[in-house]
């Protein structure tokens, strides 16, 4: 069965509802720059009340190793998801040294990005294809061009497929990718810091359907 995260949530409400929903992952962004930012007393205080069934996802852009470190601990991370440019050796030891799962966020804009998939093959667990953008690292609610996403398969290695996501094109995104996973914020929002109830209800319905 296909697995399916939210991202950015930054409150009790929205992280209980995700889960009841049936998320596999409820992701918290620590970017300083993020809309989305979450503290670290918020984030423990969400991940904690979390159910067994909805693994904890801690997003990061380019933190320093030791920083990374304490909030993994801090807040019972289970995954991390490096969004920035980190190398693979960054992710091989923040992954051994927090003993969690790495995903590594790869920016999509053309057949390049699955050159830069090749080097961290050895060093993660998963990958996660977002589209590039200058604006921000992510959750910016582009598309890119999801046939790279179905040549990126050739790897094998397991990859959420993110970027602009939505109850509206989810179907039609896992019938032409087929991802180990997915990955929405923005697409499910009312507010930037606001998850939608019914947006998430159908996105998930829709995902576990198809």
């Amino acid at each position: 069965m296909i697995k399916i995260k939210i991202c950015g949530i930054t409150n009790h409400e929205d992280a209980t509802l995700a889960a009841s929903l049936g998320a596999d992952y409820a992701g918290f962004n620590f970017y300083k720059d993020s809309p989305r930012k979450v503290s670290v007393k918020a984030a423990k205080e969400m991940t904690a009340a979390l159910p067994g069934f909805t693994s904890s996802v801690g997003i990061f852009v380019d933190e320093p190793l030791e920083e990374l470190i304490k909030i993994v601990k801090k807040c019972g991370l289970k995954n991390i998801q490096l969004h920035g440019n980190e190398s693979p050796e960054y992710c091989r030891e923040a992954g051994s040294r927090c003993s969690v799962l790495v995903i590594k966020a790869i920016r999509v804009a053309d057949e390049t990005a699955i050159t830069a998939m090749q080097s961290y093959l050895e060093s993660v667990n998963y990958f996660l294809l977002d589209t590039a953008s200058s604006e921000a690292p992510g959750g910016t609610g582009a598309v890119f061009n999801w046939d790279i996403a179905v040549k990126a398969k050739e790897l094998n290695k397991p990859f959420f497929l993110a970027g602009g996501l939505t109850p509206e094109n989810v179907a039609d995104a896992i019938e032409k990718v087929r991802p180990f996973g997915i990955d929405t914020a923005s697409g499910v929002e009312r507010l930037p810091r606001r998850k939608d109830y019914e947006k998430m209800k159908t996105f998930i319905t829709a995902a576990r359907r198809t």
